[in-house]
């Protein structure tokens, strides 16, 4: 008997997609192989996102065109918890499970493509670092589920509950087999990455022998020691954060935060519930700096919540101006069904949260080229993402994948993607960077 071939839609942010993996994974391991295209599926996974509005429309189009292409689609993911509002619309899917129900998915899989696989996985179907769906140089590790704050725009913790962290041991051990089977860049993400073990009263696990406390300090101390790049997503400025800066310093773990900042007025922030002040984060960053010069800080905002007014928004570029963020990206507010702030008074009319975006955007636009061209002379590591006609593209330690600029380097098209090469830069625009490579 033939193995069903599952096709695979794995939509929304970095942590859907280490959930895709894992489903993935476990298919491929009972034997069931996976489809590229519709065509020639027995069945399609749609792993959808439901965090905001067009998020949500692009889940149900892409859960629309699987049953149009295939016809047998199953339904997984953030937007899952909306099983109503999925069926009204396409009440042909066959089972609609929420994020995280990795076994429901599963034994959706075995009820409507039965299989009985002969073959021994361990040897010749998946390999040891499981199925990804990233280039082989670089991993997401997933070391928590859910978030115990409860931010009046975000209905996560309505869709993945509270905070659950995975042991330090169980995180080690899967960064070491990536590290093993060829991935040269690891970026840790969860819902909050600085909370990392507060569930578990963070507990002492063993890995290779030594104590490890399941803690972020002492993870990420533990992940520097495999000798790749380690990249930290989802950050919350924490005092717990101070810590983890000297081991970036050190060169341990690359000098990169990803902190969510949101806003900078303390009314708009107060009013999202979120964890922290622009005057106490401004001190905090301007110590990080002191500590680690190098530290890059990435971060989203959001313009146009409910009551913010102009002398609120002028707080957010006044913060913007003096933090010199190296990436930002921004959002317009838009309700989300089931979010807090939806009851809130004063909505923002669309025109408004559109110039304001656009304003913002010019702000960082010119404080992001800013400090690019002042990067232009100095020599920098680089790994290689592709290899295209007119030569190499790859990132520098200040960028992320999908979300971060890029370093394009000409004619060398003799480069393999996952090598880390030093270069200088002789260019730069607002957000990506050109170079040539050092001999």
């Amino acid at each position: 008997m033939n193995a069903p071939k599952v096709g695979f839609v794995s939509l929304g942010c970095p942590k859907a997609l280490v959930d895709s993996e894992r489903i993935l994974t476990q298919l491929r391991t009972e034997g069931y192989d996976i489809s590229p295209s519709y065509d020639n599926a027995d069945i399609v996974v749609v792993n959808t996102c439901g965090f905001i509005d067009s998020a949500k429309a692009e889940s149900l189009d892409a859960i629309g065109e699987a049953i149009k292409e295939n016809g047998r689609v199953i339904v997984t993911g953030c937007l899952g918890v909306n099983e109503d509002e999925i069926r009204a619309l396409h009440p042909q899917v066959l089972t609609v499970t929420g994020p995280q129900a990795y076994e429901s998915v599963v034994g959706a899989v075995h009820e409507y493509a039965p299989f009985q696989s002969e073959h021994d996985p361990f040897t010749s179907l998946v390999p040891p670092q499981g199925i990804k769906l990233t280039p082989r140089h670089y991993a997401y590790v997933k070391i928590s589920e859910g978030c115990n704050h409860r931010c009046t725009f975000c209905i996560i913790p309505s869709m993945r509950g509270d905070l659950v962290s995975r042991t330090a041991d169980d995180v080690l051990n899967e960064a070491e087999r990536l590290v093993k089977a060829g991935v040269k860049e690891l970026l840790i993400v969860s819902q909050d990455t600085s909370a990392y073990g507060l569930d578990l009263k963070y507990p002492i696990r063993f890995w290779n022998g030594r104590p490890v406390k399941t803690r972020l300090l002492e993870l990420a101390e533990a992940l520097g020691s495999l000798g790749v790049w380690v990249r930290l997503h989802y950050v919350y400025p924490y005092p717990s954060v101070d810590k983890v800066i000297p081991l970036m310093a050190e060169g341990k773990i690359l000098p990169y935060l990803d902190i969510p900042f949101q806003h900078a007025s303390p009314r708009v922030l107060k009013a999202m519930k979120r964890p922290a002040h622009a005057e106490d984060t401004l001190e905090r960053i301007r110590a990080w700096r002191a500590i680690c010069p190098e530290l890059i800080i990435r971060s989203t905002f959001i313009v146009g919540f409910p009551g913010e007014t102009e002398e609120d928004f002028q707080l957010l570029l006044d913060f913007l101006e003096e933090a010199q963020l190296d990436r930002v990206g921004c959002f317009q507010y838009s309700p989300v069904e089931g979010a807090p702030a939806n009851a809130l008074a004063d909505p923002v009319p669309d025109e408004i949260k559109q110039e304001r975006w656009e304003r913002f955007m010019a702000v960082q636009a010119k404080i992001s080229a800013a400090k690019l061209q002042a990067r232009i002379g100095q020599e920098i590591q680089v790994i290689i993402d592709e290899v295209v006609e007119e030569g190499a593209v790859g990132r520098s330690q200040a960028d992320a994948p999908e979300i971060d600029g890029q370093v394009f380097i000409d004619h060398a098209t003799h480069l393999e993607p996952g090598s880390i090469v030093r270069v200088r830069v002789v260019d730069a625009d607002e957000y990506d960077l050109w170079a040539e490579l050092i001999d």
